[in-house]
């Protein structure tokens, strides 16, 4: 049975990731367990003394496990054994450990492709830099995420036609959930977007019923940094 005060938490991972390394100064060094119990927080706040949780939906794409060939050094990087793959894959056993946590892992869309870091590039193209003195470091493999906006959307649209929640909770910091907050907003879901502190852009507003951030304020002891507006209520 569907209860009347229900409230499901979104959380886009890429977005979170990389935000949380920004709320925490040294949440680069956080390990998974820890970032797995701080994200868990940070969902729980949103829930009020009324509220039922009915869900915290994490959104991440599987790390790469392939192997490729560096074109700088043409030796072999095998990314399922980098730092970065290593960790991802513990903070999703971490979630999974959490009751109520749901994970959509999405895949990475494969480019097989090697590009120059844009600030190397410039380098190259003013000639401060030039192509046999290129490092390993330079180059980075391209990889997207796959599928994740669609899920996101997906699972807002059939929360809000089955009547599931009557509140969603989307924590993000682009505008891709647009259409499908209308379709939620049309359904009667009060739908509160939670950018971490990040900045928004004004046209959001319109389609959101609330903002509201519940991690640590990245700015607020900082000098020269002006405070985020008030929160829409």
């Amino acid at each position: 049975m569907t209860h009347n005060h229900s409230t499901a938490i979104l959380i886009d991972g890429a977005f979170f990731l990389k935000q949380y390394a920004k709320v925490y100064y040294n949440g680069w060094q956080h390990s998974p367990g820890q970032v797995a119990k701080n994200l868990y927080t940070i969902a729980h706040r949103h829930i009020g003394a009324n509220e039922h949780l009915y869900r915290i939906f994490y959104y991440d794409s599987e790390p790469l496990l392939k192997k490729a060939h560096n074109p700088v050094t043409k030796k072999a990087v095998d990314f399922s054994k980098t730092p970065q793959a290593s960790y991802r894959l513990q903070l999703f056993e971490e979630l999974k450990k959490k009751r109520k946590v749901a994970l959509r892992l999405g895949a990475i869309k494969d480019t097989s492709n090697w590009v120059i870091k844009p600030d190397i590039t410039k380098q190259l193209l003013n000639g401060t830099l030039k192509i046999e003195d290129l490092k390993d470091t330079d180059v980075v493999y391209e990889m997207r995420q796959k599928g994740i906006d669609m899920k996101i959307g997906v699972d807002i649209a059939s929360l809000s036609l089955k009547r599931f929640v009557r509140q969603i909770v989307l924590i993000s910091g682009d505008s891709d959930f647009v259409p499908a907050s209308k379709l939620a907003r049309r359904e009667g879901v009060d739908f509160i977007l939670d950018p971490m502190w990040n900045h928004i852009d004004k046209h959001l507003f319109e389609h959101i019923d609330g903002l509201r951030s519940t991690c640590p304020n990245p700015n607020k002891y900082k000098p020269g940094n002006v405070q985020q507006q008030a929160q829409k209520r």
